[in-house]
C-alpha cells in the first residue's frame, strides 16, 4: 500500500467540492491532525460509501440541549373554576438556566431558538371526584396546548407536544378545576407528579 503524507487535503482550485472515497473504496484512514478542505468547501461522501467512527467526534450532529425538568417546591392552590398559574419554581434539570422562579416560567435562553419537545403533567391532591379538570401550557401568555379530563381519585393528567420557540419566549403551566372548592396541585407521590419538561430538537 502506498503512503501519502500531508497536513491538508483541499479541493482543486476553482472547485468548491471535495470528494472523499467512492463506493468501491474499502478503507480510507485519516491520519492524526489532518484538515480536509477549507472554508466554503463541500465535502461529499458518495452514495455507497460508508463512514465508520471508532473514535471521538467533535463538531458533528448536535445535542438535545437546552434540556429542563421543572417542578413546584410546594403545592399550588387552585380556586374553584379559576384558571391559575402553577408555581413552577424549582429545577431538577435546567442545562441553560432558563427557569424564572420569580415568574414561575421557563424562558428560552439567548442563542437557543428552535423546535422543542415539551412534556407536562399535573395531578390534584384529592380523592374527590369532579367532572372538569384542565391543565394547559401557555406560550407568552397564550394557551398553546391543553389536556382535559374528569378527576377520579388522584388522577394524573399529562400531555406532550412539539413547539417552535424564539429567544425570550416563555412557557407557563395553568390549571382549572370545578370541584366546588379549593384544590391543591400535588408535588409528588411515589415520584414526581406535577412538572414541566422539555428539550431542544436536533435539526
Amino acid at each position: 500500500m502506498s503512503k501519502l503524507e500531508t497536513n491538508t487535503i483541499d479541493n482543486i482550485s476553482g472547485s468548491s467540492t471535495l470528494t472523499v472515497g467512492d463506493s468501491n473504496t474499502s478503507t480510507i484512514s485519516i491520519p492524526k491532525n489532518i484538515t480536509l478542505g477549507a472554508s466554503g468547501t463541500t465535502i461529499t461522501v458518495p452514495s455507497g460509501a460508508t463512514i465508520t467512527n471508532n473514535g471521538t467526534q467533535t463538531g458533528f450532529g448536535g445535542t438535545n440541549t437546552p434540556a429542563f425538568l421543572l417542578k413546584q417546591t410546594s403545592q399550588t392552590t387552585i380556586p374553584n373554576s379559576t384558571r391559575t398559574k402553577i408555581n413552577i419554581d424549582s429545577a431538577v434539570i435546567d442545562t441553560a438556566s432558563g427557569l424564572d422562579a420569580t415568574n414561575k416560567r421557563w424562558v428560552v435562553p439567548s442563542g437557543q431558538a428552535g423546535k422543542y419537545f415539551i412534556c407536562y403533567s399535573g395531578r390534584f391532591q384529592s380523592a374527590t371526584d369532579w367532572d372538569e379538570t384542565n391543565f394547559t401550557v401557555r406560550k407568552n401568555g397564550t394557551v398553546e396546548f391543553s389536556v382535559w379530563g374528569v378527576n377520579r381519585s388522584y388522577e394524573t393528567f399529562t400531555q406532550s407536544f412539539i413547539i417552535d420557540l424564539s429567544v425570550g419566549d416563555y412557557l407557563e403551566m395553568y390549571a382549572k378545576q370545578n370541584s366546588g372548592s379549593n384544590q391543591t396541585v400535588s408535588v409528588q407521590d411515589q415520584g414526581l407528579q406535577t412538572f414541566l419538561s422539555g428539550y431542544k430538537i436536533i435539526e
